[in-house]
């Protein structure tokens, strides 16, 4: 992994139609460290996260995902925008996992894991199945290798996505509510392989409804509302004592729950 850079976002606007989901959205993401984000549904947490990726185009400002910058152009290079492939590698440095796992279904455990490596940056077969069968053994998914995603739960999905997000060692990771379409007993599991494994040394975004899994594991805090930043800060500030009405009546019904 290269040393830690950082994210930054920078008036960024985002529009379906009529419907705007960011709207002029500014925030930095600090180097190396997580962030958590949080907020009501509809306040563009997921959108925000796809639009780094570039699987949203935005439609005005800037996104800066370390040395690559981001506009309505597309991820630039130098002063034109990336060709096909320049984009795919670019992903790869962005590891992103999908509330809905996203495994291809039709690949093996295995497979899932070294389709990338040795499809996008041309890798040796046997250096990718080297490096996804240590992964699959730091979540503990090893014996299950050979197995189709039909035949795991859902936390073992969500582990296998998390370790083929790691193959290639990037620098940034991205979680889209990682657990929300979890039974609340696979939750744990899952959140204990992104604070123990995913996040360390990576500049992280996790957008999460879990204020347990937030407190314990981020850096900084996040919450969003109508598009925008309405209150950030570190952990205990921020979800103990938030300073916004919009950022009490948000954390104030997560705490009820």
């Amino acid at each position: 992994m290269s040393p830690a850079e950082g994210i930054s976002v920078e008036a960024v606007t985002k529009r379906f139609g009529a419907l705007t989901v960011l709207n002029g959205i500014s925030l930095s993401i600090r180097p190396g460290l997580a962030t958590a984000v949080l907020g009501p549904s509809g306040s563009g947490k997921s959108t925000l996260v796809r639009c780094i990726n570039w699987l949203e185009h935005i439609q005005d400002g800037r996104i800066t995902v370390g040395g690559t910058v981001i506009t309505a152009r597309g991820p630039l290079s130098g002063d034109r925008p990336m060709r096909a492939r320049e984009i795919a590698k670019f992903r790869t440095r962005i590891g992103l996992v999908f509330q809905s796992f996203n495994l291809f279904p039709h690949l093996t455990v295995l497979d899932n894991l070294i389709e990338a490596p040795v499809g996008v940056l041309g890798w040796r077969r046997i250096d990718a199945v080297v490096q996804a069968m240590d992964l699959l053994g730091r979540v503990n998914l090893a014996e299950k290798a050979n197995d189709y995603p039909a035949r795991l739960s859902g936390g073992q999905q969500q582990r296998v996505a998390i370790a083929r997000a790691l193959m290639m060692d990037p620098p940034f990771m991205l979680f889209d509510e990682p657990t929300s379409a979890l039974d609340p007993e696979l939750t744990g599991e899952v959140l204990k392989v992104i604070g123990g494994l995913a996040i360390r040394g990576r500049t992280s975004v996790i957008v999460t409804h879990e204020i347990g899994f937030a407190r314990e594991v981020a850096d900084w805090v996040i919450v969003m509302d109508g598009g925008r930043v309405v209150e950030e800060g570190p952990p205990a500030s921020v979800l103990d004592n938030p300073t916004t009405e919009r950022a009490r009546a948000f954390l104030g019904r997560l705490h009820r729950v």
